[in-house]
């Protein structure tokens, strides 16, 4: 297969995922809204871990190289730490909207490259500065902080961004000692262990029809991550991030067409700074890494 052919299929395989993530986005929304959001994770992480595990049983070595790891206690902390994130990030859809939420939590990619310098000692030029400006002002738009009574449910997703950009940088530090599949194995497991500490303390009995919703998001967060894998190995991550944007779009189309939410101009406005200057961030820093 071609190097064109590669980059082609991570594309496809970027926009599935992104369509994924904004379905899962969607039932999260909907149970969450019903039942206590602590379970809803709490279970969706219990299927996640028998996936990963089975996963790792599949590969060579097993389960033992799976779970081999050089950083052990930092692979703990980043599973912990996006457990954490979908918390919070399924708590800013149901008190925003996926809309709205999902217009903040488009920064992360800015955070990602802000904190690249004072977490992994990389160089962040002036451009991606201005731009990373940039898209704060594009949350700010977003927020409308001077306009009437400023509502702090709204730093919700923002916290999710933060969150979700650490645990991405916490990723490509650990990548450095280990493979992709013991983060795999990590994240999964640890995320289960601590949901499962937590969320057994408010379980609450489901209706038969919102089983089947929870299943489908149990199918969805395997399937979307498994695939998410599959795109990084056919093609430069640089290539097809940007395709990870399409999550807003769809987020956005389900939460008016599903959820009956409101796109207010200044949210379209934000996102749409926001979106450029993380797409810039992402070129820029494809870019320092051909040089």
């Amino acid at each position: 297969m071609s190097s064109h052919q590669n980059t082609t299929l991570g594309i496809w395989l970027m926009v599935s995922v992104s369509f994924i993530f904004a379905l899962q986005d969607g039932i999260s929304r909907h149970l969450a809204g019903e039942y206590n959001v602590f379970m809803i994770i709490m279970i969706r992480y219990w299927f996640f871990a028998a996936f990963v595990i089975s996963f790792a049983t599949r590969k060579a070595g097993g389960f033992r190289k799976a779970a081999r790891s050089q950083v052990t206690r930092w692979q703990v902390f980043r599973g912990v730490l996006l457990s954490l994130e979908i918390l919070v990030a399924v708590t800013a859809f149901v008190v925003l909207g996926l809309v709205e939420a999902h217009a903040v939590f488009a920064v992360y990619p800015l955070l990602v490259a802000a904190l690249s310098g004072p977490v992994l000692g990389e160089k962040v030029g002036w451009r991606r500065w201005v731009a990373i400006g940039i898209g704060f002002v594009g949350i700010l738009i977003i927020l409308e902080p001077g306009v009437g009574v400023f509502q702090i449910e709204a730093l919700i997703p923002l916290l999710a961004a933060f969150m979700f950009a650490l645990y991405g940088l916490l990723t490509r530090f650990v990548a450095r000692t280990d493979s992709s599949a013991v983060s795999f194995f990590w994240t999964g497991v640890s995320g289960a262990v601590v949901t499962s500490a937590v969320g057994v303390w408010y379980w609450e009995p489901m209706i038969g029809s919102d089983w089947a919703w929870m299943g489908l998001l149990c199918l969805t967060s395997a399937s979307s991550h498994f695939l998410l894998i599959r795109a990084y190995e056919v093609a430069e991550a640089s290539a097809i991030q940007p395709f990870a944007y399409l999550q807003l779009v769809f987020a956005s189309i389900l939460g008016i067409a599903v959820f009956n939410e409101i796109l207010r101009p200044n949210v379209a406005v934000g996102a749409v700074i926001v979106v450029c200057a993380g797409l810039f961030t992402l070129w820029r820093a494809r870019v320092a890494a051909h040089r």
